[in-house]
């Protein structure tokens, strides 16, 4: 809204009664008395927005960093996908794709795709049944009142609680997969830009002013300043990206540009299918009646049924013949 010439010069030639003049007139009058008062104005904004900046872009850094320790760091995601490797391995064991010992993450969201006979359960809920069997196994053994055979309703109820809580330990990936790594990155590289612009008003116009110029020497004093913590808001931009990378190299054989950021979201996408899962079959649960204590474990006595190969994998699933030609099918 600065005047231009022709109107800056009709204000300067003005000889009149300036009580004649509107109140906007009246305050450009004497604003443009002022040296530079624009630019001055300019450097202004950029110094009361600066830290605001900084400390936004500082947050999302953190962010981010934080996230590639949760991911390197759960027990539980790492257990998630000990038991997607597992199952993977015996639906293709008699293929080529058989004995793997990693996935590639984008699989993870294929696993509610792959359904079981009922149309409901899919292979997330046989995983997700699996940890919560093993989990509540874990920590009835830990308990100081544990003795002999836990009861099954007692572990899986304890089982639930813990796998429920895979959330809890990655809460900064969700985070950081809703963050844009593109406007950080151009917030930092424009704060770059800009303070070399106030840097130079300040050696250009703000120096040519004659005489003593408290805004000068302020102007002098929040440059240096802020030199050094852009500098270093940059040198942070490509350490923490770097980290991002290395972290999806972690869970992608080749990564591409971008992938380390499609982890996140990746990793929020299933979290948001394993908190739904979780909640199916603690409906189910509700519903059910409670077990009968075990006696014996499954195919003792006689005349039972040669136990399923996969029971070593996944118990909950009662003997069967293994049918390979239907394994898609089945949960």
């Amino acid at each position: 809204m600065w005047p231009n010439t022709q109107e800056e010069n009709k204000l300067l030639l003005y000889s009149g009664d300036i009580a004649f003049l509107g109140p906007a007139e009246q305050f450009l009058i004497e604003l443009i008395k002022v040296d530079h008062a624009y630019d001055r104005l300019d450097c202004l904004y950029f110094m009361s927005s600066l830290q605001e900046e900084l400390t936004t872009c500082r947050e999302s850094f953190s962010t981010f960093e934080v996230a590639c320790k949760e991911l390197k760091d759960s027990r539980l995601f790492k257990k998630v996908l000990e038991a997607v490797i597992k199952i993977g391995n015996f639906i293709n064991k008699d293929t080529n794709r058989g004995g793997a010992v990693a996935i590639k993450l984008d699989n993870l969201l294929k696993l509610r795709d792959l359904k079981g006979k009922d149309g409901k359960t899919t292979l997330l809920h046989v995983v997700l049944q699996e940890l919560i069997r093993s989990e509540g196994k874990r920590m009835a053994s830990q308990s100081p009142n544990s003795t002999g055979e836990p009861d099954e309703d007692y572990c899986e109820a304890v089982g639930l609680k813990v796998v429920s809580g895979i959330g809890n330990e990655l809460e900064n990936v969700k985070k950081s997969a809703g963050l844009d790594m593109d406007i950080i990155t151009s917030t930092v590289e424009h704060l770059g830009k800009k303070l070399q612009v106030i840097k130079t008003v300040l050696e250009t116009k703000i120096k040519e002013i004659r005489g003593e110029c408290g805004f000068r020497n302020v102007l002098e004093y929040f440059v240096n300043q802020a030199e050094g913590e852009v500098k270093f808001l940059s040198q942070e931009k490509k350490r923490v990206w770097d980290l991002v990378e290395d972290t999806a190299k972690s869970f992608y054989p080749s990564t591409k540009k971008d992938e380390g950021l499609r982890l996140f979201a990746v990793v929020r996408d299933f979290l948001l299918m394993w908190d739904k899962a979780c909640k199916d079959v603690k409906e189910a649960a509700s519903v059910r009646p409670a077990r009968p204590k075990r006696v014996g474990s499954l195919g003792e006595g006689s005349g039972s049924a040669i136990p399923d190969p996969r029971q070593h994998l996944f118990p909950a699933i009662k003997n069967q013949r293994v049918d390979d030609s239907s394994s898609d099918e089945e949960s």
